[in-house]
Formats: structure tokens, sequence, C-alpha cells
């Protein structure tokens, strides 16, 4: 039988820890973001030009004629081109947090592996609407297998915005999310735990109950909480009463508020605010300041242009006072369902 990671000392780093490179996927087409990728294109420039001096940017795009565009594109925008590594692939969506591969650490040695997840487009792999993103599940294996890096390969569904590492033990994740029939039918919450511990270095799998409203991701944990240090995890909180997220969001709370870490000890936790924002057909949207991307040097924080942006802005370089704080306004990147964690994967070794 084959040894899994943590028999062989490898454990599932902090999003906080020094950083290689960061993947992005350059967006297209209308799959996605229907009439707007040119807006999109803007952001994903304003993204890039911000992650330099934090990190490499290792960039997918579709094929040699869109990578001179878009080399012309980001060099008119003032970007560094000696910062970004091109790989061209086949590949249909932005979500490389969610079907790229997760990067290990082994303790003794600081030496690096991968884990490759199954990718089934969110479950929905039967709604035509997602169809086309299950290619997007051997991206990265084509990638890999490029190199000399040791990967291990599970049986399972798993995207990576659904888990979160605190680099000590600890992975926190949703009910609704990990133990969703449209995943990974059949298994159990333990068996659940099973697969976290030993593919991820795990020792406590820290359970909330659900995500937000419409999010097509079933329950993604960056929109809802998140591990900003060993001992401290921001949550999404939603002031008014009568608001649809905010019986889920109190629930998510309450289960923090009597976690525990590997000592036995209760984290620190940090309530941010609520953005609010609806879509053009009224649907409320699954905004969420807890959807950042952790740099080397930087946050990326996403705002939609709402009162609370600030006072968010203002928690989160709280405890990050050693990053700058970028905001990227994500008010058009949200009509793809994510923001800037779901678009960003960040990776702790060369490939």
């Amino acid at each position: 039988m084959l040894e899994k990671p943590k028999e062989l000392g490898y454990y599932m780093p902090a999003e906080w820890e020094n950083h290689s490179a960061v993947w992005l996927a350059w967006p297209y087409g209308n799959i996605t973001f229907p009439n707007i990728v040119d807006s999109i294109e803007e952001s994903y420039c304003k993204i890039i030009k911000s992650l330099e001096g934090s990190e490499k940017v290792k960039l997918i795009v579709l094929n040699e004629i869109e990578k001179e565009r878009i080399e012309k594109k980001l060099i008119n925008f003032g970007i560094q081109i000696s910062n970004i590594i091109f790989y061209i692939k086949d590949y249909a969506d932005v979500w490389t947090r969610d079907y790229a591969l997760l990067t290990l650490l082994k303790k003794e040695d600081n030496s690096s592996a991968f884990v490759k997840w199954h990718y089934n487009a969110y479950g929905k792999k039967h709604d035509p609407l997602f169809t086309d993103l299950l290619k997007d599940d051997k991206v990265f294996l084509s990638i890999i297998e490029e190199s000399n890096f040791k990967i291990f390969k599970t049986e399972i569904v798993l995207e990576g915005g659904a888990i979160e590492s605190n680099g000590k033990g600890v992975i926190m994740t949703t009910e609704q999310c990990l133990l969703n029939e449209n995943r990974n039918k059949g298994l159990s919450k333990e068996d659940m735990e099973n697969y976290l511990k030993d593919y991820l270095g795990a020792d406590i799998i820290l359970w909330l109950k659900d995500g937000l409203t419409n999010d097509h991701t079933d329950g993604h944990i960056d929109e809802v909480a998140r591990f900003v240090s060993p001992n401290t995890i921001v949550c999404s909180y939603e002031d008014n009463i009568n608001d649809i997220n905010f019986s889920i969001l109190d629930n998510n709370f309450k289960i923090l508020e009597n976690s525990k870490d590997m000592e036995g000890n209760k984290f620190n936790i940090i309530k941010l605010p609520m953005p609010h924002m609806n879509y053009d057909n009224g649907e409320k949207a699954p905004v969420s300041y807890t959807n950042f991307y952790i740099g080397n040097n930087i946050i990326l924080m996403s705002v939609f242009n709402d009162p609370n942006d600030k006072k968010a802005k203002d928690i989160l370089q709280s405890v990050f006072k050693n990053h700058k704080i970028i905001e990227i306004d994500c008010t058009k990147i949200i009509y793809g369902g994510g923001a800037i964690h779901c678009i960003t994967m960040q990776e702790f070794s060369k490939i």
C-alpha cells in the first residue's frame, strides 16, 4: 500500500508561509464573464502589477497568439514581464484555487510535494453551465508531468477553496461543501476526516456548517472564515438579523468561539463585517471580505464598493501589520461566482 503524505512527514502549510509563486489563469471567452471579459482583464492587470516585489506570477494562457496579446497588454500596463512565467495550456476557467495542485511541505527538511484532488466543477457536471469546466481537472497534471516533483493522487473530489490550514495541524472546512453528495457520494464525515488528515497532515478538522447564500461552490470556507495566524481566525459576520445570511454566519461564529487548537487553547476570533451586493437580476451575490489572498508582503483584498470596505480593510491591516493591503474591485469578478482568493493559488516550491 502506498504511504500517505502524513506518514512521510508532509503537511499543508498556512497561506502566510513564504511563497515562490502564485498561479493565475487568464480570463477569456464567455463561459464565466459574458460581455464583461474586457473589464476582467483590466482587473487581472492590476492584480499582476500588485504582485510585483511579492512573488513570481505563473500565468496560464490558451495559446501562443493569446500569449503575445496578453504580453503586450501587460507591458502597456507597466508590468515587468520578467516577473511572469507563461504556461500554454487548454483550460476553461480562471478558478485556479479550486483545480490547481496543492503544495505540501515536509517538516524535517522543508522539501515539497503536491496533492492532486479530483475536480468535478463543483458537483454541477450535468449542468450545461458547468460541463465545459471539467477539462480543468487535467490542467495541472500536464504541468506536473513536466517536472520531477513528488505528487500524491487522491480518489476524492475536493477544491482548494474548500479547505483552510493554520499550518499547525488544523484544517477548517464546511459540512455543506465536503459532505455534499455531488462531490463524494457515499463518503461519511469520518471518511472525509481521514482523507484530510492523511493527505494534509492534519490532526484536527474544524467543521463549520454552511456557506453563503447563492454560493455555487456549496459553501467554500474561504467565503466565511480564514486563518490569519496559527491561533487567530477572521470570520464573516452579518449584523443585520433580517439578512438571509445572518443565521448561517452566526451559527458558524458560535462554532468557532468554542473551537480549540492543537494545544487545547481556544482560537482568537475576529469578526469581519459583510459587504452587500445584488446581481443585475436582483439575486443576492455571495460577496465576502474573507476572500482575500495572502502574498509574501501584500494582501490582495476583495472590495465591493460597499460602506464596509474601509472597516474590513482596517481590520485586516490590524492582523497583517507587515503587509500592504491592496484593494481589488470585485464587483465584476463576482459575476463569475468568486473573488480574489478563488482566482489565485500559492505555490511553496518551484515546478
